[in-house]
């Protein structure tokens, strides 16, 4: 639909910032004019002596200005512009430094780049900061969960409720209303009956039917794959039916599987940055296999191997062929096409592990594939997502 005139001068004027070049000779009405001074306080600067844009300063390093600054912004744009805005504000103003103090944390929109921001900072904080931390991390999660967890559930739920379908059910086993709809072609007019040729049962109950083990990489770069990680492995560990843990590296090795009943403190339970072990890591997470047959196991990390990575394809490959279900995800996450290691995905994709990045929508539809036991390269090329498979290596 095409703007008329005035409106689109008007939203030249925003964009250019007022200078004389700019050509639109708009004046701005108040409202206008304080939407302007947020874009100038965060995207103008003064010209340096060349000509060039330096970063913008325009909100110093004052606390108050920054709040004030906030507040303005999620008043007059949309939350999704807002989620922009103070990504930029995190590496031009500096932002993070201000996010130690409580004040100007209670200002800030909560979302999954900010909650990584905040744990890489937890080391860092204050008590009292800290808490206040704790609390914007606990409505981002929340947030998160309504819209995830759900599905998560339904998904998987769904996969063991077919995987454990029982087709030769004992007579008081048999669920007889699935058993009379799968046999209904055999209904037998002349006796009024339907002979059962195929009986279905209800499947007999185990208090875990499969082990799903999260291996995270929690170095800087996985950092919103390390928050979307803990959450689904809360939601995971809220199964009676799957035995989840959760497992964090950098160079060693954190097990955050008592703290799945709540995600707030297994997220806080990370410490964002530092080298990556991977092989150290599976290893520890072989160690918790009971029934390989039965285990999924995700390793999330993009594969920059900071041991030797002759003995990290070594144990992968002896933990594929006991049986167990390794799935490699370069990321989980919505930021795009990951950086990864394409030589170490390659070789793992020859021993059977196809290495794809994954976003959060279809994080449950790729658990209940694993369940199920489908062909996980088929999956990914059903649901559009590029897979590296053996012999590739970029």
């Amino acid at each position: 639909m095409s703007l008329p005139d005035p409106e689109r001068l008007r939203r030249w004027r925003l964009i250019l910032g007022g200078d004389q070049a700019d050509g639109t000779a708009v004046s701005l009405n108040s409202t206008d004019a304080a939407i302007d001074r947020c874009l100038s306080a965060l995207y103008d600067a003064p010209g340096s002596a060349d000509g060039s844009r330096k970063r913008a300063g325009g909100l110093g390093g004052s606390a108050p200005n920054v709040a004030r600054w906030l507040g303005d912004v999620r008043t007059f744009f949309p939350t999704s512009v807002v989620r922009v805005m103070q990504q930029d504000a995190m590496e031009r103003l500096n932002l993070k430094q201000m996010l130690l103090e409580p004040e100007l944390l209670q200002t800030v929109e909560p979302n999954v780049h900010l909650v990584a921001d905040l744990l890489a900072l937890s080391g860092i904080m204050p008590g009292k900061t800290k808490e206040t931390a704790r609390m914007v991390v606990r409505k981002c999660v929340e947030e998160m969960e309504r819209k995830l967890a759900e599905p998560m559930r339904q998904a998987v739920m769904g996969a063991l409720n077919r995987a454990i379908r029982n087709r030769r059910p004992r007579h008081r086993e048999i669920d007889w209303n699935r058993t009379i709809r799968a046999n209904l072609k055999n209904y037998q007019p002349e006796y009024k009956t339907i002979i059962p040729e195929t009986r279905i049962g209800y499947g007999r109950k185990r208090s875990a039917l499969r082990d799903i083990i999260l291996c995270v990489d929690q170095s800087g770069s996985m950092a919103t794959s390390v928050v979307y990680s803990g959450i689904f492995g809360a939601v995971l560990a809220s199964l009676p039916a799957v035995r989840t843990q959760v497992v964090v590296f950098d160079t060693n090795v954190v097990d955050l599987s008592d703290k799945l009943d709540d995600p707030v403190e297994v997220l806080f339970g990370t410490q964002l940055g530092g080298g990556t072990d991977i092989n150290r890591a599976i290893t520890y997470c072989q160690s918790l296999v009971r029934q390989p047959d039965q285990t999924i196991m995700v390793l999330i990390s993009d594969l920059i191997e900071g041991g030797v990575r002759e003995t990290l394809l070594k144990r992968a490959a002896s933990i594929i062929s006991s049986g167990v279900s390794l799935i490699t995800l370069l990321a989980l996450s919505d930021d795009g096409a990951p950086v990864y290691d394409h030589q170490n995905a390659a070789d793992l994709a020859e021993l059977g592990s196809p290495a794809f990045a994954c976003t959060p929508d279809k994080f449950a539809s790729l658990m209940a594939a694993a369940i199920g036991r489908q062909d996980i390269a088929a999956w990914a090329a059903a649901n559009d997502i590029s897979t590296l498979r053996a012999g590739e290596t970029a």
